[in-house]
């Protein structure tokens, strides 16, 4: 993402009310930085009554696309100075892009595009496939219109508000869309053997992380292959109690990236973002909806945080900080220099700035080992909870002695009881270690590939 920018910088951005939570901006800061070019996206909350003045002073300021978001979808046609047939026929724009012969924006509707790519990245085609779609709200809509044009062999609309099922079936027109209210879902159990279910409701969407509209198995015992336009969380209790049940499941999250990749495209017409790059987008964006924007391994001397980072690293393509490392690097001292030298105070005084710097500078993607010491102060834990989700690799006063056999380096080992001082030092910061944890993990009898392969699937990454 650009650090800087110049009177060559282009500006993209968004549109909408609210766009505070908006992730676009770490989409695209990523895409420009990828493919070199000089782009900021910029978030524009617009109040209502203002998204003409909005669109037409968007394109007197020159910026050269925007995404639309809620509520505006809809209201924001009537301003533009083309539509895309597709986008026309679903009634919604979501990517503006500039066109100075029109003198205006040409709209399109990428929410379309890109959740059919992100159903081919997954290997599920619609041709000749039965969709369920549960709910009938802005999202449900395009989906039946997609659904439809790419050839499925029947859709069913299920909601709680029949009407609006029948809104949208009327809209598609097409007589293999059927409308049925969801109480009546076992009626289509009777008529299927198999379909793809796609979840269009706010049921599941963070805090109400424990619902699902159906939670009947027997349902989910048809469900081949099941989407939830939800992504935080990445598992809904809809995704968990199909994945249950055999299905191959993903989140709304893929959509939300490949709708940027399409939009991206459009704005700049010679620029393809290829899979490896989308790939590397996704990881990020996984990261950021777990809150796990770095991972952060803590724990005792032995407990294995320099070998485990390096697997992390190459297995998620992030890059490494060592804490310590990071303060000898700036101080041009050994620690062992800078304690002699200034003190142990003034050490963590140095690790308490460090830590105010990832945060601050919302430094990202990154496995960061943390020198031994570093969360026992307080406001280091605060930080720590701040900067991303923290890892605690637990292990033996025995299994550590074992792993430190023929190590000289450590000076709190050159003891004539080596095992008793680690019990002591252990003592002292268990709790604190515990404290300071999102994740516990035990390396006792664990190879490090196990332990980095456990810290992914308990952070859902």
């Amino acid at each position: 993402m650009l650090s800087y920018t110049d009177g060559n910088t282009g500006v993209l951005g968004i549109i909408g009310n609210p766009v505070h939570h908006t992730m676009s901006p770490l989409i695209h800061g990523m895409f420009a930085e990828m493919t070199n070019l000089n782009l900021v996206y910029v978030p524009f909350e617009v109040a209502e009554g203002g998204l003409k003045s909005a669109v037409r002073g968007a394109y007197e300021l020159g910026i050269r696309g925007m995404n639309v978001t809620v509520p505006y979808k809809s209201d924001v046609i009537q301003y533009l100075k083309y539509t895309d047939p597709l986008a026309e026929s679903v009634g919604a724009v979501n990517t503006l892009v500039r066109d100075d012969n029109l003198k205006g924006y040409r709209g399109y509707n990428t929410d379309l595009s890109g959740l059919y790519r992100a159903m081919q990245s997954e290997g599920i085609e619609l041709e000749n496939e039965t969709v369920v779609i549960l709910g009938a709200g802005g999202v449900a809509r395009p989906t039946a219109h997609l659904c439809i044009k790419k050839g499925a062999r029947r859709v069913y609309i299920l909601n709680r508000t029949l009407e609006k099922a029948v809104a949208i079936a009327d809209e598609v027109d097409d007589e293999r869309v059927i409308a049925m209210d969801i109480a009546d879902y076992r009626k289509v159990l009777l008529e299927e053997k198999s379909f793809f279910a796609i979840q269009c409701t706010s049921v599941g969407l963070f805090p109400d992380v424990n619902s699902a509209v159906i939670e009947d198995s027997e349902f989910y015992d048809h469900v081949s292959a099941a989407l939830d336009v939800v992504y935080k969380p990445l598992e809904t209790k809809f995704l968990k109690l199909a994945r249950q049940a055999g299905a191959k499941t993903f989140s709304g999250l893929k959509m939300l990236l490949y709708q940027a990749v399409d939009a991206f495209e459009l704005w700049n017409e010679d620029i393809m973002i290829s899979d490896e790059q989308a790939d590397e987008v996704y990881r990020s964006l996984m990261m950021e909806v777990t809150g796990a924007r770095n991972l952060i391994l803590e724990g005792f001397m032995g407990s294995g945080k320099t070998t485990v980072s390096e697997i992390l690293s190459s297995k998620l393509s992030l890059d490494i900080l060592d804490t310590d490392e990071a303060i000898v690097r700036t101080e041009e001292r050994s620690i062992s220099e800078i304690f002699e030298e200034d003190g142990e105070e003034a050490f963590r005084d140095m690790e308490t700035d460090l830590l105010e710097t990832i945060v601050r500078d919302h430094w990202r993607d990154m496995v960061i080992s943390l020198g031994g010491g570093l969360p026992v102060r307080e406001e280091n834990r605060r930080l720590l909870k701040e900067a991303g989700k923290v890892i605690y690799l637990k292990v033996s006063p025995e299994e550590a002695l074992r792993r430190l056999e023929g190590d000289d380096t450590r000076p709190l080992l050159k003891t004539d009881d080596p095992l008793e001082r680690i019990r002591q030092l252990q003592d002292k910061r268990s709790l604190i270690y515990d404290e300071a944890a999102d994740v516990v993990i035990d390396t006792d009898g664990k190879t490090p590939e196990q332990v980095a392969d456990e810290i992914l699937d308990r952070l859902g990454l």
